[in-house]
């Protein structure tokens, strides 16, 4: 069988694909291995009637939703291999050893992320670090917080300060400030520290304080940190998918790429990790795409 349109990757955007093809009685497979980038995470915020909803749960509801359509199939295989057979045939492969085909393609996989060389950093992340003020400010409001950030450092600490006036910023002995923006950090009140970070300190995930390398411990309640964001995946190195200055994978309005008959959507293309709601409008966006040109290519033939 080959399907109009195979999903690779089963978060926020490539559901929301996954959900609009089916509408439009796409024949379609979705990929998903279960082991997205926000596993850690236990709520998810921005999503308008499912704010502070489990991941886990988003996704069950968002599994409910799509098997409504019998045109949508949904395989928990992890895809390994892209091969470009013709113009309108690709054939993926999973890590099983499994092929299936199809017509198109939606890159929906997102990100993978590098957390700062910060020793334990990973046991707090999700629970009292996090990367998006956007989808956690709120919960952390007011509270003592720290920014761990080696770049984009004085962009991160103008955002926090948003919800918190009580910030310390650690550049972990890596990150640069210049003096300007150091000044204008210390002018608002907001503490630099630019020595080593020794290591973080906290039970079951709660930070309770940063230690310096000289000893020096600061209380904090909790944070943020800037990761390094990468693709999880080389496909679309591998397709000839042309990226922006940032990395991302670049489409136009409708998750199309430069490569006829491979699409995009959700952190794949923007390549920083967006809020739940963006990345299932890109899907939604990108499933539009794809159904519009399977349209027009079949009246075309005619």
């Amino acid at each position: 069988m080959i399907y109009d349109c195979a999903i690779i990757g089963g978060g926020p955007a490539g559901l929301n694909a996954a959900l609009v093809l089916g509408r439009s009685r796409r024949n379609t497979v979705l990929f998903d291995d279960d082991h997205g980038r926000n596993l850690v995470t236990r709520e998810a915020h921005g999503f308008i009637t499912r704010d502070g909803i489990c991941p886990e749960e988003f996704k069950q509801l968002a599994f409910e939703d799509i098997s409504k359509y019998p045109t949508v199939k949904t395989e928990n295989e992890r895809i390994v291999k892209v091969d470009q057979i013709s113009k309108t045939h690709y054939a993926l492969q999973t890590a099983s050893g499994k092929t299936f085909h199809s017509i198109k393609i939606i890159i929906a996989v997102g990100l993978k992320e590098q957390l700062p060389n910060v020793p334990d950093i990973e046991k707090f992340y999700g629970t009292s670090l996090f990367s998006c003020p956007y989808c956690d400010g709120w919960e952390m409001r007011d509270q003592p917080l720290a920014v761990i950030a080696d770049k984009q450092v004085f962009a991160m600490a103008k955002k926090i300060y948003t919800w918190s006036r009580d910030l310390a910023i650690f550049t972990n002995g890596e990150g640069r400030l210049e003096d300007e923006d150091k000044q204008k950090l210390l002018a608002k009140g907001i503490r630099v520290y630019e020595d080593p970070i020794d290591g973080l300190e906290g039970e079951n995930g709660e930070l309770h304080g940063v230690r310096l390398e000289d000893g020096t411990l600061i209380d904090r309640s909790g944070g943020f940190v800037t990761p390094l964001w990468s693709h999880a995946t080389n496909f679309a190195t591998q397709l000839g998918c042309k990226q922006n200055s940032h990395g991302g994978i670049m489409t136009d309005d409708y998750g199309r790429t430069n490569v006829w008959n491979v699409y995009a959507a959700g952190d794949a293309s923007l390549i920083v990790p967006s809020q739940l709601i963006i990345a299932a409008g890109e899907g939604s966006a990108a499933a539009i795409g794809v159904c519009g040109d399977l349209t027009n290519e079949y009246f075309e033939d005619m």
